[in-house]
């Protein structure tokens, strides 16, 4: 007998490391009291206790008409505690990252970029009550009519099948179009499917693990499911989770689909409508006091917020007065600077009618101790193996340049062990990869000394 080997099959998942993955929530404890290292935060304890009182205010839905300011220096972890926030305020809440740069656009206005991001921070839940045959499919008999331009082909005229679950079975009769969609989905006796009665959408949900078909060992892609409970018609309860601007895309193009654009080919408008919006918001309320639909405020984190101008920081400020609308969070790292747009100064470069409606908190430089228990957790993130020697010696560099650097030497320090054939990450590759790097005061260094030589166009 031949030496034959079965090799198990093990799905590969995508995985990428960010920056801020390793994030759980903003580790406090059940008094709202910062532990030092949970959850994937370090440190910055008052600025996690602060943030921990602005969850519970947007739990109980009191923060209306405020905004939150994350102000600190480089790298202090003002984006972190934003994505904290958003993990502590559940998993379906939308987080939408975006820059103050990003509404400057020469196809958009700005107050388009900026409404756009905020509904899509605002999550819909919409449930919905529907009538559906669901079962297997026992027999299954197709009925063909001669195509109506074509004799010698023949079309799908209708289609007769029975559908069983565990409590009964039911033969039914469909047209055309469901006998179509059951030809291209490829329904064979022994799927389970689901149709619905009133749209006619047919659903393929896989082999039933009942039928002699998924009984017999073999190669199937399909999906094995039980055999569905209960009647074959039924009320199932299907739960949509959309956002705002989902809504909003999808109205705008029913709206603009109509016998103009069929003939002459009218393309998408790039900015939606104020009145569709309007009306999407009229129909989600609607649904919400029916109780067929939930919402969940998402949280908008804007970086560099400092690069918003008046206008900007105006839309924002009437923004936060209207009954939809996210927890928006802005971050900057400026101290008093120039409000763009204006020549005036003001601090953080914000308008100061903002500011009085804006909850700030603070960030401070890490600790010696603190960098090191942070790029630790990196090192476990990345799957990094660390000498102590090799991580005091990261710790010092975090120290006297920045986390950051010392984050990234981190990462470059372990593609050296690993072209080295080493599975640790030793001092001499620390010292290496610092040798052939440069962080931003040797950088400043380097340009002059070639300062003359350097051009300046």
């Amino acid at each position: 007998m031949s030496d034959i080997r079965e090799i198990p099959n093990v799905l590969q998942r995508f995985e990428r490391i960010g920056a801020h993955t390793h994030i759980r929530g903003l580790g406090l404890d059940e008094n709202l009291r910062a532990v030092k290292i949970k959850d994937g935060m370090v440190g910055q304890e008052k600025a996690r206790e602060a943030a921990g009182l602005i969850v519970q205010m947007i739990k109980e839905g009191k923060l209306s008409g405020r905004t939150i300011i994350l102000a600190g220096p480089p790298g202090t972890g003002k984006t972190a505690i934003a994505m904290a926030i958003a993990k502590e305020l559940g998993p379906n809440v939308p987080f939408i990252q975006m820059s103050g740069s990003e509404i400057y656009s020469s196809e958009r206005k700005k107050t388009e970029v900026l409404i756009e991001a905020m509904r899509k921070a605002i999550g819909v839940e919409i449930h919905e009550m529907r009538k559906v045959y669901e079962g297997e499919v026992t027999s299954l008999e197709i009925r063909t009519a001669p195509h109506p331009y074509n004799p010698y082909q023949r079309v799908p005229e209708s289609v007769r099948l029975t559908l069983k679950t565990t409590k009964e079975e039911k033969t039914i009769e469909a047209g055309a179009s469901i006998a179509q969609q059951i030809i291209a989905q490829g329904i064979t006796e022994g799927c389970v499917i689901q149709i619905d009665a009133e749209t006619g959408r047919v659903v393929n949900l896989g082999l039933s693990l009942e039928s002699s078909k998924g009984k017999i060992y073999e190669v199937d892609t399909r999906e094995k499911v039980p055999r569905p409970t209960g009647p074959v018609l039924k009320e199932k309860e299907f739960v949509y989770s959309l956002t705002l601007d989902d809504l909003d895309k999808m109205h705008a193009r029913s709206k603009s689909s109509g016998f103009f654009s069929l003939l002459f080919g009218f393309s998408e408008t790039k900015e939606i409508d104020s009145e569709v919006r309007a009306s999407v918001d009229e129909m989600v309320k609607k649904m919400v006091d029916e109780g067929r639909a939930f919402i969940h405020p998402g949280v908008l984190f804007i970086d560099d917020s400092h690069l918003l101008d008046l206008e900007a920081f105006s839309f924002l400020g009437r923004a936060l007065e209207s009954e939809l609308v996210p927890i928006i969070i802005l971050a900057t790292n400026r101290g008093i600077t120039t409000i763009r747009g204006t020549d005036v100064k003001s601090p953080m470069g914000f308008p100061l009618d903002l500011l009085d409606r804006a909850v700030i908190i603070a960030t401070h430089e890490y600790s010696a101790e603190e960098i090191r228990e942070i790029l630790k957790i990196r090192a476990n993130e990345e799957k990094i193996k660390v000498e102590e020697d090799a991580l005091k010696k990261l710790t010092e560099i975090g120290e006297s340049s920045s986390l950051r650097y010392a984050v990234q030497l981190l990462s470059l320090a372990a593609q050296n062990a690993k072209s080295s054939k080493r599975d640790i990450v030793s001092l001499e590759d620390v010292e290496r990869v610092q040798s052939l790097f440069m962080d931003i005061n040797q950088a400043v260094e380097h340009l002059k000394r070639y300062e003359m030589k350097m051009l300046y166009y």
